[in-house]
């Protein structure tokens, strides 16, 4: 919940440095313009910060029908898309710190419910049974993150990158890609974000070796890029 809180505050600090011909640039999700995403963003932020939230937006999202993310993720974007790029920043602003606390007081029995068909990757095709601790925890933590490296590349700024930070939420990622694909590997990631870890792997056999960028890893992960061989293993963002 520390990250998650530190994560919210990354994200506003990086819509507060965009221009105004920022919010209209694409970005990695082809639906989404930058103004879109962040909408997204805020209101995923509203959703954990509130039950009544999280409520009417289930109810419209399965009233939309299709695939519940997606037709989630619709409903909060149609909610704030008119509204200024800076209205949009000042209620994410606000609406952090209590998605941070209204996730950390999630109770263990709540936290223990399965919710079955999770999408391990955007187009849904592959899906997964995850408990809503994992998803409150990990997944909206991961999620924000990747829209921030999402603007960040539509937009051409770097990336604000800390080794406590977002090496931490890196390194989760890599464990969960391992433990997935249950081969030996070595795996070097690059950057500030980086590190290096030793899989030994549930097959055995001779192990193998991956060096490439930290954000280039997740976001190949993510589903954002190609990769090949091991790096063909789906971690849910």
């Amino acid at each position: 919940m520390q990250l998650a809180a530190h994560e919210y505050g990354l994200f506003v600090a990086a819509l507060r440095e965009l221009s105004p011909e920022d919010w209209s640039r694409p970005t990695a999700c082809p639906a989404w313009d930058v103004h879109a995403m962040s909408c997204h963003v805020l209101g995923m932020a509203e959703f954990a910060a509130s039950p009544l939230e999280q409520l009417r937006q289930s109810r419209a999202a399965r009233k939309a029908g299709g695939l519940l993310i997606d037709a989630l993720t619709a409903v909060q974007v149609a909610k704030h898309m008119s509204r200024s790029p800076a209205a949009v920043v000042g209620r994410l602003a606000v609406a952090a710190p209590r998605a941070a606390a209204g996730r950390r007081r999630t109770p263990s029995l709540v936290r223990r419910i399965r919710l079955a068909g999770q999408p391990v990757e955007e187009t849904g095709t592959q899906t997964e049974s995850w408990t809503l601790g994992y998803l409150t925890d990990v997944i909206l933590t991961r999620d924000t993150w990747m829209h921030r490296s999402d603007i960040a590349g539509a937009t051409g700024r770097p990336m604000a990158l800390t080794a406590e930070h977002d090496g931490v939420l890196v390194a989760d990622v890599a464990a969960e890609w391992a433990a997935r694909h249950g081969q030996p590997c070595t795996l070097t990631l690059t950057g500030p974000a980086g590190g290096t870890w030793t899989f030994a792997g549930s097959t055995g056999g001779y192990p193998s070796s991956l060096e490439l960028d930290a954000v280039e890893f997740a976001r190949i992960l993510a589903g954002r890029g190609s990769g090949s061989g091991l790096l063909a293993t789906r971690v849910p963002f």
